[in-house]
């Protein structure tokens, strides 16, 4: 606080030594003693009305007080913009050298006190766009309102919690950054599923605001994904349009939608809008096909059936065509296999396939397993969990389907204990990395396998010998699965310590169907939040079961403007990474040649991005309800010349002009002392009263 030389009021106050009720009657009873006497106009009446006087006054004790009294500075408040919205252009150099010279314009005032706030400063729950009144109302929150000048606001005028009807108790001025009459193009998004279906489109209603642009005008409008090619459509500007987008993958789809910047825009980030739609899909229908009864059917069937998105279809064969049974037809419970409408008719609708211990004994004719073969090849997806049968005569691999199995059988069955092991690729498949992670060393043992040799695929699982026990491969357009045991049954049961059934098989199952978390091979990125002071980061995993060793293709990076960079990964233990620094908003693509991925980075407080034009309508009702004034900075000559500041009074008709602004003085003050003196001395006024009284008896007297 500023050191003000002290002032000395003096002034007269009565200290009356009676309450003045009982001062009044005391006066009126003394006047009533001299009234007759002065009536008669008898000797002596005059000075006994005089001593009365004094008396008078002598009870009504007049006293001198000086107050020695410091006086306070007002306080000015000065609150600056520094938000998102206030870095575009030349704002903040416009709002950097106001805050200068306003500074120094205000430190020549010794009977002001300055406080400036920034709006970064200012706590926030979320963010909620420019909460310049909020910041007001914090900095004033210990200040008497007595003591407060007026308030100066350094913004682009974007405030986003002005009340509707303002109040203020001092003037607030506001000295508004950027240029007079500016416009901007932007796009604002009216509707967009936050879901859809794969492989079908969504409807988003979005809307291109440009006010220099007739009605009418039409602008193109970019739509870019990481799944598909860039897709390019005329809309028109200033109204509501529809637009079509697809949903290409399951999981999330992050679609970048742009339209070309305007020349000296503000900015362009409004030009742009980032849709994030997650993919799902329609009820999976699931066809699993149990050749006998035995324990571990049943863990295919708990998994499928405890999926609410997966429409399970599930045959056991309690009875082969052949078997020669004397029970009439009609007294049996169990219903003919569906042959035909399974593997012929109906064979596409189904998403996933599972021979669970089927043996070929001619229940099913060999032309339909042929169809199940080329159902793989064209993007079906088929699982053999196989047991015995599979090393025997009736093994499914003396069937069409041999051309797609990745191991064929030797004929022998190994019948001992033993613990599966992960083979050295299996630490970067998605099907089994997480469960290795969690402590492959801790897995129960299993009882028998079938061996087999391995024709193509990828092994997963070992058994005896290093014997392939889980293969998986790529046919066509389509995927297949081998487990070579059927005592996967043991790892849920618990036995000598279990194992990660229900999460393999889930994993083993969602693989087939593609789920794009499983892929083996892919470009996956997530963003990574910003932290104080910087950018969010976006980091790259280029999933991959190729020989770590190998040289790696640089990805390219191209951000929401279009510029592209060249990035190099690292490897690591699940393939290869990279990371980079996000500081645009807007749609990343990430390509590394063959594959192709898309980020939404979204500002963390959309607000400051929909309307960033100066514009000083927001403020004006908060500076006409406290009697401040709206300047803008870049019509003052020159730029860091500010409107001249004036202290009016508080009684002044203005609080600003054509080129000033007023910080009201209050004249507010401390007081350090209070010295009183009695303005009659008792000594004084005794004597006097005696005096009087005297010459009263001595003029009656005679």
């Amino acid at each position: 606080m500023r050191s003000l030389p002290a002032m000395v009021d003096i002034s007269v106050e009565w200290a009356p030594l009676l309450p003045w009720s009982w001062w009044a009657v005391a006066c009126a009873v003394m006047l009533a003693l001299s009234l007759p006497a002065l009536w008669r106009r008898a000797p002596g009446s005059l000075w006994r009305l005089a001593a009365f006087v004094v008396l008078a006054l002598g009870l009504a004790n007049p006293q001198m007080l000086e107050a020695t009294r410091t006086p306070v500075p007002d306080v000015a408040v000065v609150v600056v913009d520094d938000s998102a919205s206030q870095s575009l252009a030349d704002r903040p150099q416009q709002a950097a050298a106001a805050e200068q010279v306003l500074r120094e314009q205000l430190a020549k005032d010794p009977t002001l006190e300055t406080r400036v706030v920034r709006l970064s400063q200012v706590p926030v729950s979320e963010p909620t766009g420019t909460r310049l009144f909020a910041a007001l109302e914090r900095a004033i929150s210990d200040i008497p309102r007595q003591r407060l000048a007026g308030a100066i606001l350094i913004t682009d005028g974007q405030a986003h919690d002005i009340p509707p009807t303002p109040t203020f108790p001092a003037p607030v001025h506001t000295l508004l950054t950027g240029q007079r009459g500016e416009t901007d193009r932007r796009m604002v998004v009216d509707s967009a599923p936050s879901f859809g279906l794969v492989g079908a489109t969504v409807t988003v209603t979005l809307r291109i605001d440009d006010p220099t642009l007739p009605a009418g005008s039409q602008l193109p409008l970019t739509l870019r994904s990481g799944q598909s090619e860039d897709i390019v459509q005329q809309v028109s500007v200033n109204a509501p349009v529809t637009v079509t987008v697809p949903v290409a993958q399951a999981g999330l789809n992050v679609i970048d939608a742009s339209v070309p910047a305007r020349p000296h825009e503000p900015s362009i980030s409004n030009n742009r809008a980032v849709l994030s739609i997650n993919g799902v899909r329609d009820r999976l229908r699931v066809l699993l096909i149990s050749g006998e009864p035995h324990i571990g059917e049943r863990a295919w069937r708990s998994l499928l059936k405890a999926d609410p998105n997966v429409d399970l279809v599930h045959f056991t064969i309690m009875r082969l065509p052949q078997k020669e049974d004397p029970t009439p037809l009609n007294e049996l419970s169990l219903i003919p296999f569906p042959i035909r409408e399974l593997f012929e008719e109906r064979l596409d609708d189904f998403d996933l396939v599972i021979f669970d211990r089927y043996s070929q004994l001619g229940l099913i004719p060999l032309h339909y397993l042929g169809n199940v073969a080329n159902y793989v090849r064209d993007g079906g997806a088929v699982m053999l969990a196989v047991g015995p049968e599979y090393a025997g005569v009736t093994s499914l691999y003396d069937t069409p389907l041999a051309d797609i199995l990745p191991a064929a059988p030797t004929g022998t069955l190994l019948t001992q204990s033993f613990t599966p092991q992960p083979s050295a690729v299996a630490a970067r498949h998605p099907i089994t990395a997480p469960l290795i992670e969690q402590g492959a060393s801790h897995w129960g043992p299993w009882l028998r396998a079938t061996e087999a040799t391995t024709r193509s695929g990828v092994v997963l699982l070992t058994g005896p010998d290093q014997a392939p026990l889980l293969v998986v491969d790529h046919v066509g357009k389509g995927r297949i699965g081998l487990l070579l045991s059927d005592t996967v049954w043991l790892w849920g049961k618990g036995w000598e310590g279990g194992g990660p059934q229900q999460e393999l098989i889930r994993r083993l199952a969602h693989w087939l169907m593609a789920e794009p978390e499983l892929e083996e091979n892919a470009l996956l990125a997530h963003l990574r939040p910003a932290t104080a002071g910087t950018p969010p980061d976006i980091e790259v995993l280029r999933r991959s079961l190729d020989d770590p060793q190998a040289p790696l293709p640089p990805l390219t990076v191209t951000a929401p403007d279009g510029h592209s960079q060249t990035l190099a990964l690292t490897p690591s233990p699940t393939g290869a990474t990279a990371r980079f620094p996000a500081p645009q908003t807007g749609g990343w693509a990430i390509s590394d040649g063959t594959q192709r991925t898309m980020v939404a980075v979204t500002t963390s407080d959309p607000l400051e991005e929909q309307m960033v034009v100066a514009t000083p309508d927001r403020l004006r009702p908060l500076a006409d309800a406290s009697g401040g004034g709206v300047f803008w900075l870049s019509e003052q000559p020159p730029a860091i010349t500010l409107p001249a500041i004036r202290r009016p009074t508080a009684s002044a008709s203005a609080m600003n002009g054509g080129h000033w602004l007023g910080l009201r003085r209050n004249g507010e003050s401390t007081l350090q002392g209070l010295h009183q003196t009695p303005l009659l001395p008792a000594p004084v006024l005794a004597l006097l009263f005696l005096t009087g009284m005297f010459i009263a008896w001595r003029r009656e007297g005679r």
